[in-house]
């Protein structure tokens, strides 16, 4: 426990790495279900690991250097007991946006590598300096909606990617309608390879009925053992079905990557783009699994735990890795207590490169297209769409835009609408809040909104408003406008009184437009009158000497006040 006033040397490690602590506090009857939970865990690792450095269009060893390096990191500097960090399905197409075209000429494996590197060192220090700076709520720049939309969009862009891989050729295409049209044309020409169908799809189908009907049953284990031994038996390679072949032995080099300085503006907007998605589902996830675990999230920790994980997978020949909430699940199911669930799995994962790097060579291309198809199936939220549908059709064209953005545009630009989206969402209901006329209905305390309680009681002569907004520059225009209506109507009102509760802060520049407001209907015998104004927007309004002509009297702590002082001056 924390003492107040005394922060040591092993309070600071323990601050900014959490796994020192938690190490010192571990206790042994956790070791059992860490272990079992760690080697489970490393039967998804392999597989999904190779299969994401393909969809991210780097050799399949990358994805296991990847996923050693940055289970440790985050063992060390992450905050959260139970999230397992790796290669995620929903940043492999982002990272070959940014990477493929920069090698599009002479398509050298370790150019790609390097790239992918320097773009994970730079994910890396963006999330270092976000979680220094205490930016996490960046994540808030995607809003639900929209991340529905980038999800679907994202999902089918992988899907159709990898249909030609387990058809067994290749499409040379860009972008989503290219590539379905080239794998439609393929299909016609008779390109596919049908051993590495029955491979694929059988693996897909496997995986698939396994989750549904048995799910404790590992189906990517089970899948890709199968296809890796029905290869090797029937001697597939030989009949033109492509092969992972021998893996590299030996624990990944330290090494520094270089790369063309006229790469880094590319790789900087991309690796913004990828810290945005990470930190979201990282911050998503993180918040699922908190409130199953009882542990808060630490939303600027989580992103120091990322950016070293980026980090440490950057020096040794990684790319960029996120949260996997599948992975995390899995291990949440299998008993994991600590990290050290993932430095188990980051262990056997190294064992397996150093003691037996040929076991997976005859595991088949199709496969692991199988792999990634499966995840991009998982990614899929079509019950979401359908969900934003019937509850709000607004927040649905958000969602379809985001996702049309995706499919349409690319991967990247399409991060950028789905941002764009979020935020515009925002100044729209910034620029045309919500506004409505109360009265006092019968047997209800108080005043309500019309709309609700048609058979409210209005006064003659009186007028309740409420603005359910701050009032700033890009509302002062339709706020004068709701009053200036309101003011022309028959029977002419004295006093319009606006309910100000909803109104958190003026601006200047409503401020000049409610000074020139009140001098217009004062010119008319109109008084602008405010009810429930908070106190810190009444300082604002002093401190813009709007009481020069907004009658100083005409500010009233409630609704009621405002309306018993009409009365009176009526002599009611």
């Amino acid at each position: 426990m924390r003492t107040r006033g005394r922060r040591g040397p092993e309070m600071a490690i323990g601050d900014w790495a959490p796994g020192v602590r938690a190490a010192a506090g571990y206790k042994p009857a956790w070791l059992p279900k860490d272990l079992v939970a760690g080697i489970v865990l490393t039967t998804l690792l392999v597989p999904q690991g190779m299969a994401y450095a393909e969809l991210a269009g780097l050799p399949p060893i990358t994805g296991l250097y990847t996923s050693i390096l940055c289970l440790l990191a985050y063992a060390v500097f992450g905050p959260s007991k139970i999230l397992v960090l790796g290669p995620d399905s929903s940043l492999g197409p982002m990272i070959a946006a940014v990477v493929l075209p920069l090698i599009v000429a002479d398509g050298d494996p370790a150019k790609a590598v390097a790239l992918a590197s320097v773009l994970a060192l730079l994910v890396g220090v963006m999330m270092t300096v976000a979680a220094v700076a205490k930016l996490g709520f960046v994540a808030d720049l995607l809003s639900h909606p929209t991340q529905i939309g980038y999800i679907n969009g994202l999902a089918l862009t992988i899907l159709i990617g990898q249909l030609p891989k387990l058809f067994g050729f290749s499409v040379d295409a860009d972008g989503l309608i290219d590539e379905a049209v080239g794998f439609v044309r393929g299909v016609a020409a008779g390109e596919t390879l049908p051993v590495a169908l029955v491979i694929g799809a059988g693996g897909l189908a496997v995986m698939l009925l396994l989750q549904r009907f048995l799910p404790k049953v590992p189906g990517i284990l089970v899948a890709v053992l199968g296809a890796t031994v029905a290869t090797s038996v029937f001697g597939l390679a030989d009949h033109g079905v492509d092969v992972v072949g021998p893996l590299p032995r030996g624990f990944p080099p330290l090494t520094i990557p270089h790369i063309d300085w006229s790469d880094l503006g590319i790789l900087a907007a991309g690796a913004l783009g990828i810290t945005l998605v990470s930190v979201t589902d990282t911050i998503s996830t993180a918040s699922a699994f908190a409130a199953r675990t009882g542990q808060e999230v630490r939303g600027n920790q989580e992103m120091a735990g990322i950016g070293a994980a980026n980090l440490a997978a950057g020096l040794f020949q990684g790319f960029p890795v996120s949260t996997s909430g599948s992975r995390t699940a899995v291990a949440f199911q299998s008993g994991a207590r600590s990290q050290l669930t993932g430095v188990v799995g980051a262990a056997a994962i190294t064992l397996l490169l150093v003691l037996a790097p040929g076991l997976l060579r005859n595991l088949p291309q199709p496969m692991l297209a199988a792999v990634v198809i499966a995840a991009s199936l998982s990614l899929a939220d079509l019950g979401g769409m359908r969900r934003l549908w019937r509850q709000r059709r607004v927040e649905f064209s958000l969602a379809l835009a985001a996702f049309l953005g995706v499919a349409l545009l690319g991967v990247l630009p399409g991060i950028a609408v789905a941002v764009a989206l979020s935020v515009l969402n925002v100044f729209r209901r910034l620029w045309w809040p919500y506004s409505t006329e109360l009265g006092r209905p019968d047997g209800v305390a108080g005043y309500h909104d019309v709309r609700s309680y048609p058979d409210g009681v209005r006064f003659p002569g009186l007028v309740l408003f409420r603005f359910d907004a701050p009032l700033i520059f890009a509302n002062a225009r339709a706020f004068r406008e709701e009053i200036r209506h309101l003011s022309h109507a028959e029977p002419a009102p004295q006093w319009i009184v606006v309910a100000a509760e909803p109104i958190t802060d003026i601006d200047t520049t409503a401020a000049d437009m409610l000074e020139d407001l009140d001098e217009e209907l004062n010119a008319r015998g109109i008084s602008l009158v405010f009810a429930e104004m908070k106190d810190p927007v009444r300082t604002k309004i002093d401190r813009y000497k709007l009481t020069r002509t907004i009658d100083p009297e005409h500010f009233y702590p409630t609704i009621e006040d405002a309306v018993a002082a009409f009365h009176s001056r009526r002599g009611k």
